[in-house]
This record gives C-alpha cells, sequence and structure tokens, in this order.
C-alpha cells in the first residue's frame, strides 16, 4: 500500500469542504418551497442558460467518464475516440427534440419523462416501463460515480481492507445525501460551476505540460501500439471495428438524453430557448472530452503500468487507474491535490442529480400512480427526498460489497435498457401514431433481447450480428431498439383494428410549440 500522500490529500479535503460548505448554501439559493417536489426536484425551472450549461454539462460529463475514456484509450486503443462524435451528433437531437420536451412539461406541470408519457399515452403501464427503465438504468451510473471516487482516493494512499478503507467513500456519501435531502437540485446546480471549472483547468494543465514532459505530442503518437493508434481496417465480410465505432456513436448518442438526471437537467431550464443555446454550447464539452481521450494515449508513452504510481497494490483498478498515475508521475503533489478534487466533485455532481432524477421517478410514477394516489405537495415532496436517500444508499452498498466489474457491466445493460425508450419519448414528441400498447411490446421486445445479447457476449455492449455471409459487429442497443421500432410500427395497425389501447391524450400540437 502507498504512503499517504498529505499535501495531495489536505488541497482534496479543503476543495471537498468548500463544494459541502456550497451544498448547504444553494439552499438558499433562488429561495423556493423545498416542500414542493418542483422547486426541491427541479430547482423551480429557474435556471438560466448559463447554469444550465454547467448542470447539463456536470451530469454528463462525470467522473467516471474522466476515468473510463482515458482507460478505454489507454486499454484498446482509438475506439475510445468514438466518445467524441457521440457527444457532437446528440446535439442537434437536442436542439430540435428537447425544447418540445421542456415546453409541454412546463404546460402540463410534468416532472419526469414517464409523466409525459403517462400524459401523451394515457396508459399508466407504460409509463412505469418508462419510469422502471430509467430507475434501473440509473442505479449503477450512480455506482460507478462512487468507483471514480474510490480510484481518486486510493491514489492519495488512502487505502485499506474492510470499514476504515470504505469509510472515506462513506463520508462523502453521507454529505452527498444530506446537502441533495436538504437543497435538492439546486446543490448539483452550484457545485458542478466548481466541478467544472476545476475539470476544464486540470484537462487544460495536463495537455500543456505532460506533452511537454513527454517531449511532444509526435513522441506520444508514435509511442503509442500501431494496433491501439487506428482503427483495425475491416476484414472480409465484416464491418469490424469501424462497425463498432459508428454505431456506439450513434447508440450512445441517441440513449444519452433519455437517462432520468439528463432529462431532469433539462427540465430544470427556465424555458426552451435555454435549452436550444445550450445546444450550441454544450459542444465545448465534446473538446474537452478530446483532450481527456489524449490523457490515454499520454499514459501510454509514459509507460504508467511500468511505474510505482501504478504498483500492484492498485492492481484492481486496472486501467481505471492509468490517468491517476499519470498526474501523480508528472505533476507536484498540491496540483495532484486539484486534479483528483475535480474528479471526486465530478462524481458527486452527478450522483446528487441521478438520484434526485431517480426518486422524482419513483415519486410521480410509482409511488403516487400506485400506492398513493392523491398526497399533498408536501408528502410528495417528502417522500422524493427519502427516496433520493434510498437510491445513494443503495448504490453506496452496493458499490462496498460487489465487485466493480458488476457495476460495469450492469452500466453498459443500462445503455441498452434506456435506449428502449427513444420510440415512446423523442417519437411521441412528435407523432401519437404508434398504439400505446404496440410501444409496449417494442420495448418489451428490446430490452428482453438487448439482455439475452449482452449475457451471450458476457456484457460487452457490442454484439457480432450475422446476415447472409456477412458479421456486423455493433453496439447491442442500436441493433435491439431497431427491432423495438419494427415491433411497434407493425403491432400498431393491429392493436388499433382490435380497439386495444387509448387514443386519450392530455396534449395539443401548441404545446410543444414555445
Amino acid at each position: 500500500m502507498k504512503d499517504v500522500n498529505w499535501v495531495a490529500l489536505v488541497v482534496f479535503v479543503l476543495l471537498f469542504g468548500f463544494i459541502t460548505w456550497l451544498g448547504f448554501a444553494a439552499a438558499r439559493w433562488r429561495r423556493g418551497d423545498l416542500d414542493q417536489l418542483h422547486e426541491w426536484g427541479l430547482g423551480g425551472r429557474r435556471f438560466g442558460t448559463v447554469v444550465t450549461w454547467f448542470l447539463v454539462g456536470g451530469d454528463v460529463y462525470t467522473a467516471y467518464t474522466f476515468i473510463a475514456v482515458p482507460a478505454l484509450a489507454f486499454g484498446a486503443g482509438a475506439v475510445a475516440f468514438f466518445a467524441v462524435p457521440y457527444t457532437v451528433i446528440i446535439y442537434p437531437l437536442l436542439f430540435l427534440a428537447f425544447p418540445r420536451m421542456w415546453q409541454v412539461a412546463r404546460k402540463h406541470s410534468y416532472i419526469t419523462a414517464a409523466d409525459f408519457v403517462k400524459g401523451r399515452y394515457g396508459n399508466r403501464w407504460l409509463a412505469l416501463a418508462v419510469s422502471v427503465t430509467g430507475i434501473v438504468a440509473t442505479m449503477p451510473y450512480i455506482a460507478l460515480q462512487l468507483v471514480g471516487l474510490q480510484v481518486v482516493i486510493a491514489a492519495m494512499g488512502v487505502a485499506g481492507k474492510g470499514l476504515v478503507g470504505d469509510l472515506p467513500l462513506i463520508i462523502a456519501f453521507v454529505v452527498l445525501a444530506v446537502f441533495t435531502y436538504s437543497s435538492g437540485l439546486r446543490a448539483p446546480a452550484a457545485i458542478a460551476i466548481v466541478k467544472d471549472t476545476l475539470i476544464y483547468l486540470t484537462a487544460f494543465v495536463a495537455v500543456i505540460v505532460v506533452p511537454i514532459e513527454l517531449g511532444g505530442f509526435g513522441h506520444i503518437f508514435s509511442a503509442v501500439p500501431a494496433q491501439k493508434l487506428l482503427l483495425a481496417a475491416p476484414g472480409a465480410h465484416t464491418t469490424g471495428s469501424y462497425g463498432v465505432y459508428i454505431t456506439l456513436a450513434i447508440g450512445s448518442a441517441m440513449a444519452l438524453f433519455l437517462y432520468p438526471h439528463t432529462m431532469t437537467g433539462i427540465m430544470s431550464a427556465t424555458s426552451g430557448h435555454v435549452v436550444r443555446r445550450n445546444a450550441a454550447l454544450l459542444p465545448a464539452y465534446s473538446f474537452m472530452l478530446g483532450l481527456l481521450a489524449l490523457l490515454g494515449f499520454m499514459a501510454l508513452a509514459a509507460g504508467v503500468d511500468k511505474l510505482p504510481e501504478y504498483a500492484a497494490g492498485f492492481a484492481q483498478y486496472k486501467a481505471n487507474f492509468a490517468v491517476p498515475a499519470l498526474f501523480l508521475h508528472s505533476f507536484p503533489s498540491w496540483f495532484v491535490g486539484i486534479a483528483f478534487a475535480a474528479i471526486g466533485i465530478g462524481a458527486l455532481v452527478p450522483a446528487a442529480i441521478m438520484s434526485i432524477a431517480a426518486a422524482n421517478l419513483y415519486t410521480r410514477n410509482i409511488h403516487r400512480e400506485f400506492i398513493n394516489r392523491n398526497p399533498t405537495d408536501k408528502q410528495e415532496a417528502q417522500m422524493a427526498k427519502w427516496a433520493s436517500l434510498v437510491v445513494k444508499f443503495g448504490a453506496l452498498v452496493f458499490v462496498i460489497f460487489v465487485p466493480a466489474q458488476y457495476a460495469i457491466q450492469l452500466q453498459l445493460l443500462g445503455g441498452i435498457w434506456i435506449i428502449q425508450t427513444f420510440p415512446t419519448i423523442i417519437i411521441g414528441l412528435y407523432t401519437r401514431w404508434f398504439n400505446d400498447w404496440a410501444l409496449f411490446f417494442g420495448w418489451l421486445a428490446g430490452t428482453v433481447l438487448g439482455t439475452a445479447m449482452a449475457a451471450v457476449m458476457n456484457f460487452t455492449p457490442t454484439y457480432p450480428l450475422a446476415i447472409d455471409g456477412w458479421t456486423f459487429p455493433g453496439y447491442t442497443a442500436l441493433y435491439t431498439v431497431v427491432l423495438n421500432f419494427a415491433v411497434a410500427i407493425v403491432l400498431t395497425p393491429v392493436f388499433n383494428a382490435i380497439a386495444a389501447g387509448t387514443k386519450r391524450d392530455q396534449t395539443a400540437a401548441v404545446d410543444y410549440h414555445a
């Protein structure tokens, strides 16, 4: 076990203490009645362009992004850069579709995507499918934020077995739970500004200083093995890694803003115009993401797996320890403390938003729909607060007692599951042609087949689809959502003919336009 890096740890604790104070102080920022769910869970829909930019960026670009994207470049090579085009592809969809979602949600006081589904289709079971999918897909995402936090805590030498080793993580998430409970979405919105400032600082300093230390980008790229520097050319009768790269980018783009935490960030904006402006401004994060991916190649050039900082004591983190090892090797301890604080705070911000989003879904679309159909505003908000604590506690227990690999596998499954809501939500913003029960069975077919395909491939995200002598390796989520669409299209006229389903729709065409 490494000795404790006290300088880095002190800087980390000071910055963590500051954001803890900020999380509690946020309850008084743009003050509202936190006994109402839209105030606690959506910040009263009062966040303008700048705050929304930080908030949405904060919950999309997480601590695990900071760790995992360069780790993938370090371990698998060029395929990791699919994360850059996918975050570019998503913003036209954000620009076109999500101002409509914001507008209809504000008109009808919808707080979750499942609220919209219930209002649009009048089918509580379809809304339940969307809400359960969102909660189940979000839980391992929260757990992965804890994995990212674990990595940087261990990198500072604060590691051990049993309760002693887990105590820093427990303390961090008790603090998170308390300020989220007291301040709601205002807490991560305020903290996201600090988090993103630190991450931008860290990324820009790293891509300047590390290449200078390693002899320039030419030396870095020459040190990367050829098989990792470029995608492998496809063989005969297969699209090979090209198909994997393209489908990962498209499928990930389709799924990203369907997650409850990103949807919550969008719905907290003050207007649809704010959403459009953010669609134009958020690609700045894609530039930063490209810089972060390059850190994986820098770690390869530095040979971090042969450095003392990559010692056997951290073998459990494997490639995920590449970036912390690179920082420990390349920077003074005080800057390491800043960089690790950026990652640590980058875990708390999305984890807070994710827990709030999951709590909103449970409260509005499960508890209110099936358990207590007439709660007061205060009871509804209180239930969401308690639910957010349960979600965070569940993620913490999962990380402490279950190997991290299972959290990673479940998060990969989460992408397959959440994309199955695309036909219901995104297409539902434009047309009511689909029968609600046809959408339900499309969702069910895509979810079941996607889970089975992932299990067959040992929970890797891709599947080698074989058609007429050709093999098309690609993202399982994209393949299964195509099946989902096909089932919904085929069954819609069938169910309409037998008068199954309902045409009840709370919304009108005018509701979707600012």
